[in-house]
């Protein structure tokens, strides 16, 4: 594999209330040694993607019982946006792990590298599935999804007690339209997709015209896919409607769940959206 990888501590600034003795120190001129925030348990890996050019940090984090039982295998969740949802989702899977919920997980975030990436821009390059005048660069999604089959997944799966049987997908805004568009190009790539406020309206609804075109020549989905939206969001509506198409293909084999977050916004309505995907995925047959 053609890939550059690096290791090195994982560091966060947060809350002081998460604070830990072995946490790194860090100066700023004429005030005292401040300890910086570290997520304990956790990696950083940064990995040069050939299908894109660009590089990209991947975040991990392993179950508790990983050291203690070298013979088990775990579920991966692979988290889009990590910059964001990866500190999230630590806490989120972690109770549910702790109220018998779901098993452990390995959790994987997925973020772009650099001290001053420009997230926004990056985002809407290679989570995207069509290219819009508006984000310049975007419609990189084939090869960002080449990037995940083809580089990322066989990494973690050699690094890694991963369970190749039972990987996770999930994403929200543009990361829940590019888990839609990696449902309809390779259903059989994740046991499980989960999608919160997917950006359905995007370049003229094209998640729609992919469904559609998936249709034309397919009558089975074989996949468990979570949809969420908040019910104060402006992809309330388009988000529903959807999801009613899916229902209404009849599609073989597909496991569909969808939930709207009453009294949330776009990004407000993610803690609970994510808890309750993870908690339908593991429970369904």
């Amino acid at each position: 594999m053609n890939a550059m990888l690096t290791l090195r501590a994982l560091a966060w600034t947060a809350g002081a209330s998460l604070a830990a003795a072995g946490a790194l120190k860090a100066q700023s001129p004429g005030a005292d040694t401040i300890p910086v925030v570290t997520l304990p348990g956790t990696q950083l890996r940064t990995l040069h993607a050939a299908a894109t050019g660009r590089d990209y940090d991947i975040q991990v984090s392993l179950p508790a019982g990983y050291a203690r039982n070298p013979s088990a295998r775990y579920p991966v969740l692979y988290v889009l946006d990590g910059q964001w949802d990866f500190k999230l989702m630590l806490s989120v899977q972690g109770g549910l792990t702790y109220d018998r919920w779901t098993p452990q997980i390995i959790v994987v975030g997925i973020t772009w590298s650099g001290a001053t990436a420009n997230y926004d821009s990056l985002r809407a390059m290679d989570l995207t599935p069509a290219a819009t005048r508006q984000y310049p660069g975007s419609g990189a999604a084939p090869q960002f999804l080449s990037f995940i089959r083809d580089q990322l997944i066989p990494w973690v799966e050699s690094t890694y007690r991963a369970d190749p049987a039972r990987r996770i997908l999930m994403g929200a805004s543009f990361g829940g339209l590019f888990t839609l568009y990696a449902l309809l190009s390779d259903p059989h790539l994740f046991w499980g997709y989960l999608a919160g406020s997917p950006a359905v309206a995007y370049a003229g609804r094209v998640a729609f015209a992919l469904e559609a075109s998936y249709a034309a020549s397919h009558h089975d989905l074989p996949a468990r896919l979570y949809i969420a939206v908040g019910s104060l969001e402006d992809l309330a509506g388009p988000v529903q409607d959807f999801w009613g198409v899916l229902r209404g293909r009849g599609y073989a084999g597909l496991q569909l769940e969808t939930r709207v977050i009453e009294g949330e916004r776009h990004s407000g309505n993610k803690p609970e959206a994510f808890n309750r995907g993870l908690r339908w995925l593991f429970a369904s047959p």
